[in-house]
Formats: C-alpha cells, sequence, structure tokens
C-alpha cells in the first residue's frame, strides 16, 4: 500500500493537520501533485485566506462546487472528497485574488466545524487501495505514459505539464501519475471528481486511461482540421505571394501593365472595331485622360470605369445584314403560325416594301390582340426572317422613367437605360427590339415612362436618342421596334401615334385545330419527354376539347389544357404499363373533368337578343335581356354593371322603341304603362361602348311586341335617336365570337361593310350577313314567321 504524500520529496517533513479551512472552486476539481494558480473574490474569501496562511501553515482544502451562488455554501452540494493544497504565493492584490497552489493529498470531510466563511473542517486523510507493484498496474501505468507521450506531439502545453511533474515527483509513483493523467486532460468537472473520489487505484487507473485516450482522439481530430485549414490558408498566401512577385518581375521586364494601364487599353482596343461619332468619340477621350490621373482604389476611379466600359460596349457603327426575301420571310411565319393570314400579308408587306427600297429602316409596329393569340411569337419570327438579333423585355407595371432614359450620373449603382443594356447585349445597332405589355406602363413620383418613350418610338428623333447615364446621342433609327397591347384604350394618344397597329383578333376553332396539331402538341410531347407514337390524339378528340374547354380568343388555355392531357395520359401509361396510349373524345371529361362550356342553345324567348361584343380578351357574345316588372305605373331601369357610354345607349333605345312603337305594330301605351327592366348578363363584369344600341333596341321591341327573335341571330351596332345605325369597331373579334357559338345570322351596321369585306374567306364563309343603315331594316328580318 502507498501513500502518495510519503513518497512526495516535497512533503517528507510535512505532518498534515485534520482541521483545514475549506474553500471551494467552481470549474474542476484539484488534483495532488497539481500546481497551479487559483482566482478567487477578495472580498468572499479574505478571511479565509488570512486564516490559512497565518494558522495552517498556508494549508487549504478545496472542494470542486459548480454554479455556486455568491455568498452561499450549501453543505449538501460539497463532495465528500478534495484535495490539500499549500499557498505558495499569498494574495497581495485587491478585488480579485490570484495565488499559485500545489496539490497534496486527498481527503474526506469527516466534520463540519463552522457553517459561515471562514469554513472549517475536520478532515480525514484516505490511502490509495491498491497494490502498486503488482503487474496490473504496472501495465496500466505504462498504458497511461503511452497515451501521454501520444499526446505531447499534439499541444505543446501537455510537454509543459509532464516537466512540472517530472521535477516534483517521481514517475513510480502510480498514485499521483493517474492524477496527474487526469488533470491533463479537458474533461469536464463532474468526471474529474470521479476519478478524484476513485480510492481504489486500479479503478482510477482505468477511468483515467479512458480519459485519455479520448482526449488524444479529440487532439488528433483537432490536429488534422487545423492542418487543413492552414494547408489552405498557406496555398493561398503562396498564390498570393508568387502573383505579387510576378508582377514585380513583370513590370520590370515591360511585359505587362498596372491595372489603370490595362483598363485604358481595353477601352481603346474596344473603340478601334467602332465607328463612333465625334462628339462622342471627344466625350469618350475625355474620360480616358480622366481615367489616367486617378488612383484605382478611389471610388471616382470605379465610377469613371464603369461609365467607359458601357460608353465602349455600345456597339457603335455595327449592323446585321438584312435577309432581304419576301418568300423566305413568309416561309418562317408560316412554319411558325397557322392562320392569322391577313396579319402574316401585313407583316409581309412592310418586308416587301424593305425589299424594294433596300433597307429596312427602323419602323414601330404595335401588334394589338387579346391574350395568347401569338404577339410576341409574331415579334420573334419577325426577328427570325430578317436574321437579325431579337431583346425582348416588358413594359408592364414600369413606373420609373429611368427605365427608359437611364440614371443620371450623380450616386453610385446608375445605370443606363434598357435600350443602351439591349445594344450592349445584342451588340448591334439594328435589332429587333420588343416592347411587351406597352398598354400597362404604370405613372408615380419617379416619372412617367409613357412620357419618355415618346423620344424612343418617333422616328424623327430617335436618331439622336439621349441617354441620362452616358450623357451622349445614340442612334436607334435602325432599330425595329415591336410592341404588343391587349387594348390601345390605356396607351396614350401621342404614343399611339407613333406606331403602325397591326390587330391580332384570335383564332376560330379551325385554326385552333391547326394550331394543337402543328405545333402545340408537339411542343408539349417534347416538353414532356414523350414520343408521338406514345401518346396519339385524334381530330374528334382535340375539336371537343377546343369546343368545350377553350373558347377563348387565344390558344394559351388551349396549351394548358393539352398539357394537362399528356399529363394524365403519362399516369396512364406509367400506373397501367403501357406501351402507347390513344386519347379518343371519350376520355377527354375522364381526364380534364367537366367541361365549362356546353353546345347549350342561346338564351331564347320574348325581350331576349344576342349582341356582339368586344373585349381586351377578343370577342364575346352578350344575351340582353328586357322584362316587365309590372303595369302599375310608368318606368325604366337598367343592371349589368354599364358603364356612361352604355347607359346612354340603353335611354336612347328605350326613347327610341318607346316613341316608334306604333310604327312596328305595337301598343302605343305599353310604356306609359309599363316598369321595364333590361339587364345584361355577367354582371361582375364591367362593361362600356355604344356598340350594343341595336341589341338594347331589339330587345325592348321584343318584349313590347310579345314576339320572340329569330333564332341564331346577332347584331352590333350604335343606335341614333332617330333610328339610324351608326358604325362600331372590332368588326373582326365579333365576327369570330359569332362563328364560335356558331350564330351565323348577323346585323352589321352599314358603314361596316368594307371591314367584313376585308376579313379572310374563311370567316365570311357561311354567314348571312345583312348591312342596315336603319333600325327598320333589322325590325324587318328581326322576328320569326
Amino acid at each position: 500500500m502507498a501513500d502518495e504524500s510519503t513518497r512526495s520529496p516535497a512533503l517528507i517533513a510535512d505532518v498534515l493537520p485534520d482541521t483545514l479551512c475549506l474553500m471551494p472552486i467552481p470549474h474542476r476539481p484539484f488534483f495532488p501533485g497539481q500546481i497551479q494558480p487559483v482566482v478567487v473574490n477578495a472580498g468572499e474569501w479574505e478571511s479565509t485566506l488570512e486564516r490559512a496562511v497565518s494558522q495552517d501553515n498556508g494549508l487549504l482544502a478545496l472542494v470542486f462546487v459548480p454554479d455556486r451562488t455568491p455568498g452561499e455554501l450549501p453543505r449538501e452540494r460539497v463532495p465528500a472528497t478534495g484535495c490539500v493544497v499549500r499557498l505558495h504565493r499569498p494574495p497581495q492584490s485587491q478585488g480579485n485574488h490570484q495565488f499559485l497552489v500545489q496539490g497534496i493529498k486527498r481527503f474526506q470531510i469527516t466534520e463540519w466545524l463552522s457553517h459561515e466563511a471562514p469554513y472549517r473542517v475536520k478532515v480525514d486523510y484516505p490511502r490509495s487501495q491498491g497494490d502498486r507493484d503488482s503487474h496490473e498496474i504496472r501495465a496500466y501505468a505504462m498504458a497511461l505514459i503511452n497515451e501521454i507521450k501520444a499526446l505531447l506531439p499534439l499541444n505543446p502545453l501537455y510537454g509543459e505539464e509532464l516537466k512540472q511533474y517530472l521535477s516534483n515527483f517521481s514517475p513510480n509513483q502510480p498514485s499521483l501519475l493517474a492524477d496527474f493523467s487526469a488533470a491533463l486532460t479537458t474533461a469536464s468537472g463532474d468526471e474529474l471528481q470521479d476519478i478524484l473520489d476513485s480510492l481504489d487505484l486500479l479503478e482510477r487507473m482505468e477511468k483515467v486511461l479512458v480519459l485519455l485516450r479520448r482526449e488524444r482522439e479529440v487532439a488528433e481530430l483537432q490536429g488534422k482540421i487545423s492542418g487543413q485549414v492552414n494547408e489552405k490558408l498557406s496555398e493561398q498566401q503562396r498564390n498570393f505571394f508568387l502573383r505579387e512577385q510576378l508582377k514585380v518581375i513583370q513590370k520590370e521586364l515591360g511585359i505587362t501593365k498596372d491595372d489603370k494601364t490595362s483598363d485604358r487599353e481595353t477601352f481603346e482596343a474596344r473603340l478601334a472595331d467602332l465607328r463612333v461619332p465625334e462628339a462622342a468619340l471627344v466625350k469618350i477621350e475625355a474620360e480616358l485622360n480622366k481615367l489616367s490621373v486617378l488612383e484605382p482604389g478611389s471610388p471616382e476611379y470605379g465610377v469613371t470605369r464603369n461609365y467607359l466600359d458601357w460608353a465602349t460596349s455600345v456597339p457603335w457603327g455595327k449592323q446585321s445584314t438584312d435577309k432581304l426575301s419576301v418568300a423566305a420571310a413568309r416561309d418562317v411565319l408560316n412554319a411558325h403560325h397557322d392562320g392569322l393570314e391577313d396579319v402574316k400579308a401585313r407583316i409581309l408587306e412592310f418586308i416587301g416594301v424593305g425589299v424594294f427600297k433596300g433597307e429596312i429602316a427602323g419602323s414601330i409596329l404595335l401588334l394589338v390582340g387579346p391574350p395568347g393569340v401569338g404577339k410576341t411569337s409574331i415579334g420573334k419570327s419577325i426577328a427570325e426572317s430578317l436574321g437579325r438579333e431579337f431583346y425582348r423585355f416588358s413594359l408592364g407595371g414600369m413606373r420609373d422613367e429611368a427605365e427608359i432614359k437611364g440614371h443620371r450620373r450623380t450616386y453610385i449603382g446608375a445605370m443606363p437605360g434598357k435600350f443602351i443594356q439591349a445594344l450592349k447585349d445584342v451588340k448591334v445597332e439594328n435589332p429587333v427590339i420588343m416592347l411587351d405589355e406597352i398598354d400597362k406602363l404604370g405613372q408615380s413620383f419617379q416619372g412617367d415612362p409613357a412620357s419618355a418613350l415618346l423620344e424612343v418610338l418617333d422616328p424623327e428623333q430617335n436618331s439622336a436618342f439621349l441617354d441620362h447615364y452616358l450623357d451622349l446621342r445614340v442612334d436607334l433609327s435602325k432599330v425595329l421596334f415591336v410592341c404588343t397591347a391587349n387594348q390601345l384604350d390605356t396607351i396614350p394618344g401621342p404614343l399611339l401615334d407613333r406606331m403602325e397597329v397591326i390587330r391580332l383578333a384570335g383564332y376560330i376553332a379551325e385554326e385552333k385545330l391547326a394550331i394543337a396539331k402543328n405545333h402545340l402538341w408537339p411542343k408539349l410531347l417534347a416538353k414532356h419527354g414523350a414520343k408521338r407514337s406514345q401518346i396519339r390524339i385524334n381530330d374528334a378528340a382535340l375539336k371537343y376539347v377546343i369546343n368545350a374547354y377553350c373558347r377563348e380568343a387565344g390558344v394559351r388555355n388551349l396549351e394548358k389544357q393539352l398539357s394537362r392531357l399528356i399529363r394524365k395520359a403519362i399516369m396512364e401509361l406509367l400506373e397501367r404499363d403501357l406501351a402507347r396510349l390513344s386519347i379518343s373524345k371519350a376520355q377527354i371529361e375522364t381526364f380534364l373533368g367537366k367541361p365549362p362550356f356546353s353546345d347549350d342553345k342561346p338564351i331564347r324567348g320574348v325581350g331576349v337578343v344576342t349582341g356582339l361584343a368586344w373585349t381586351s380578351m377578343g370577342g364575346a357574345t352578350l344575351s340582353i335581356e328586357a322584362n316587365k316588372i309590372h303595369s302599375l305605373n310608368r318606368g325604366f331601369k337598367y343592371t349589368g354593371r354599364l358603364g356612361e357610354v352604355m347607359r346612354e345607349s340603353a335611354e336612347i333605345a328605350y326613347s327610341y322603341i318607346m316613341g316608334h312603337l306604333p310604327e312596328f305594330g305595337g301598343d302605343a301605351r305599353f310604356f306609359d304603362e309599363t316598369l321595364v327592366h333590361l339587364h345584361v348578363p355577367e354582371g361582375a363584369t364591367p362593361k362600356d361602348g355604344p356598340s350594343a344600341g341595336v341589341t338594347m333596341a331589339s330587345a325592348l321591341l321584343s318584349l313590347a311586341l310579345g314576339r320572340a327573335v329569330t333564332d341564331k341571330v346577332a347584331m352590333t351596332g350604335e343606335l341614333s335617336l332617330t333610328g339610324s345605325v351608326l358604325p362600331v369597331g372590332g368588326i373582326r373579334e365579333k365576327v369570330i365570337a359569332a362563328r364560335r357559338v356558331k350564330v351565323n345570322r348577323l346585323f352589321l351596321p352599314k358603314a361596316n361593310q368594307k371591314d367584313f369585306e376585308e376579313l379572310p374567306e374563311y370567316l365570311q364563309e357561311g354567314l348571312d350577313v345583312t348591312f342596315v343603315d336603319h333600325f327598320t331594316q333589322i325590325y324587318g328580318s328581326l322576328f320569326s314567321s
């Protein structure tokens, strides 16, 4: 049996007392043989330290008590085992006291002699249990030494601790070796207290060996991580120094230039390939000279460099060669678009003029039509047919005029406008630039973009377009501008006056069928990774989808429905393990659900007449209803969210029919004794315009005469108080709407006959159209015999 105190050379003559002053330490327990500084609060432990120095010969009992409230020492939280230490440097400073202590021997508290500072306890000094000369303990001692040796290369601090241990104790003392090894680790306070509590030497050495091995694994991992980080940093530093040395060597040999010279040469090289106007060249050279005198690290250098980067990126004088061929343009348009024959003819005329003239100067085309009719794709086709670069950006919701004319170069982050950015991207002066959604420009405190576009879209002004950022005159007259809009009402008059309007009215069912077969279905199959042989659809199914699910003017919804069909078909192929699938008309409702439209006959009856209307979504049909409320007094009311012009049309129709009812064979007293209600369905949709005048008059006349209107008849036209039928707009859209619902008998204003005759033959085919200039002509054919 061995006691570590009897083996310690420093303590041979010491006689340890059985009564000691007690002091808690918060972070980790103290071990015999350990020499460490300890920091304590002077105000709380001043009396304890003085008592230990004066009466106990500098001996003090240290115990591990974590998370203790200052001024309190709960006895139940004080462990039974601690370490007697000797104070080597008594504290002298104010505030926190730091003093050096040397661990001497374990103790166990047997009795508390005082319950307030300075705390006094009666202690016993237990001996370590076990034969230190046994083979097993020697083996554990060697294992501990080997683990310490493994730790030495990983952290230099372990070496300092080992030197301190060897200078005070013999390595043949297993108890002190175990305690020293435990003190080396970064284990938690509770784990170390467990080591301090272990009197059995073999058990203690087993626990310490586990802690040392864990410590070595953590140290190795930390060393590996540090090595990887240092390797990366060293590589970066090495590369940095090598690059700096290379720059210096190259500069000395005249092989390379500094960043400032390199930037200037880059910009000058760009200018060498451009034909810059004299006025712009003078300003660019002034900025180049300014760049030469600025320091590269200054903010002004970055601003000037950015300006020169933009100014030299504008393709001054660089143009692509146009492919002036009407035949080639016709092939491109026909390959990309089915239907729209009048639109394609107008575009071919435009290209034909360019062929005849030898060049296509900058023009401004405005494609107006409902969503999904192919306005954007037509712009791409024009660019492809001419062999020009294509650039598109949307004006929808744009509220800042700086997006058009650029930011002034007065603050960090200023940029040129969209048109200079477009020229930089396409690298030529004569691209096709598409301005989408020009009817949706906004206004705000930041300016009016629509007014800023006036200079851009005026062929007389855009040859000297001034961007605020560049402050240079840029020639936009070679650009072909193609604008798109859903309606003209929201486009300012001065802006609309600068553009040539081409209307796209929409598609009838036959055109949609051709588009679906030739364009949409193959494109969607490729998009979903399917082959034509795997998923097929017949014409009857396509017609059913078009008529029952997609009656809008465009084909965007048709594309969505066909995409749904393909997704459903792919699921069928996967779930049923099929090689191919053919979609028939009978399967459409299974895949797409119940159709939103049906082939039911339009509303018929006394006082109901179908009118033709134009909307931003294309043509539409409206069944206008007139009904008798009661015969108690005279009156007239109308509903259906009618705009001001439409309400006036209703008043005119009421006045005209009431004043001329006897001429149509009706009772003159009908309106004197009747409250009449006129309603235009789809009340949630705002409606306005004069073209429903004849329809409202016909509904009121039908109500007054008590006779139903002839089946499958529709009409449009503005009505005057004298019964004259005045011309209206949107004839193409209205004719397509009538064909869509299979109404083949139409009443149109006489003045619109030329508009109808300009329609393609396939739109006129099968229609019975009566052109009228007075309402009496409608009355003659309005009612069935």
